[in-house]
């Protein structure tokens, strides 16, 4: 650990004496004293350094204060351990999230999306890394929020920003139709990772493989002799394997994101409007521009994963009117032609695959 002795250098014109039994007076901690020329030299601690301080002006001397041991090899290691932890400790901590902020007009909703991120521990301070995908947190908080349209997630550092749109309200007056009530059966073929329901009865279990129209949920209740139909509501997810076989053009074009340019120009404060009145507006005006370069693309071999695969990845998502997730994604053919890649491609999808099935008297 580096030491905290000084050296003090004293000059007077009238001379130090006085000053040295002012010293010895408050009980200043003085050794090695020695004179050179019209000059006095000891060592004291950083208590020593604080009278001398306090006196030196009322006694008008002269004082110089240099560190003792700054030059050392100990004083220099611990300096840097020091400045090695100043860097670290920036970088460490950028690796985890320090804020997550709920935007939201209505207070309510966003009590609830708050908790719902808390039971998901998505919480400060947690890594970064840990995060889970965008579809997953959406597919979540979305859950049992029928006002909800979409959850956008902006991520700014070590800062998560979640903010909810409600669905628009409709102004057309509509009959209200009654829903015969139904069972909820699989309209494709999968594996049942969880449950969503609102009304009804689970007639199949998590982790159970089911084929397309098998029964998922029933609507209809049996408590002991008595039988009641409420019907069965809800989504059931599940995962299941989908074969696409795709082709495309040899040359393809795309347009990716640009970069946002904010420019911002000082004005004066007022503009006089055409009624020949003076409104007061704000001194700074800020511009934003956006240009979104387009991209033109020769497929090739070696850009199976780079560029194929996110093409036509972002093309299945776009098509689903569901929400799906893709957990995984496999190249099985690939083949290339003068102007035509075709191939085959598989991706894990978990998504919600109950359809309703009216009951009927035979159920």
């Amino acid at each position: 650990m580096a030491t905290k002795s000084f050296e003090v250098q004293l000059s007077a014109a009238g001379g130090t004496s006085s000053f040295l039994g002012k010293l010895q007076v408050e009980h200043v901690k003085i050794k090695n004293l020695y004179v050179a020329g019209k000059s006095v030299y000891f060592e004291t601690d950083s208590k020593g350094i604080q009278t001398i301080r306090r006196f030196r002006r009322k006694y008008r001397v002269k004082v110089k204060i240099s560190r003792i041991g700054s030059d050392s090899i100990q004083f220099r290691l611990f300096a840097s351990f020091l400045f090695l932890i100043g860097c670290l400790l920036p970088l460490l901590a950028s690796m985890f999230l320090w804020n997550v902020h709920v935007d939201s007009e209505v207070p309510e909703l966003a009590e609830r999306l708050e908790k719902k991120l808390t039971k998901a521990h998505i919480v400060v301070p947690s890594l970064l890394s840990k995060l889970p995908e965008e579809d997953e947190m959406r597919r979540m908080l979305m859950q049992d929020e029928p006002a909800l349209s979409w959850i956008r997630f902006k991520q700014a550092g070590t800062s998560l920003q979640v903010t909810p749109m409600l669905a628009p309200l409709s102004t057309d007056v509509k009959e209200e139709r009654k829903e015969k009530p139904s069972h909820l059966v699989a309209k494709t073929g999968g594996v049942i990772t969880h449950f969503a329901l609102t009304r009804g009865e689970r007639a199949s279990i998590i982790h159970q493989t089911v084929k397309k129209g098998d029964l998922l949920a029933t609507g209809i209740l049996e408590q002991g002799e008595k039988t009641t139909v409420v019907g069965a509501d809800g989504e059931v997810f599940a995962d299941y394997w989908l074969e696409v076989h795709f082709e495309l053009p040899r040359t393809v074009s795309y347009s990716s994101l640009g970069e946002e340019q904010v420019n911002v120009k000082w004005r004066v404060p007022w503009f006089e409007s055409k009624s020949g009145t003076y409104t007061v507006r704000s001194p700074i005006n800020v511009i934003k521009t956006r240009k979104d370069p387009v991209h033109t693309v020769r497929l090739k071999k070696g850009m199976e994963e780079s560029v194929i695969l996110p093409l036509l990845r972002y093309d299945l998502l776009s098509k689903k009117q569901n929400e799906l997730l893709i957990k995984e994604e496999n190249i099985l053919h690939v083949s290339f032609t003068n102007d035509k890649v075709k191939g085959t491609l598989l991706f894990l999808i978990n998504e919600n695959i109950a359809e309703k099935r009216p009951i009927t008297q035979g159920d």
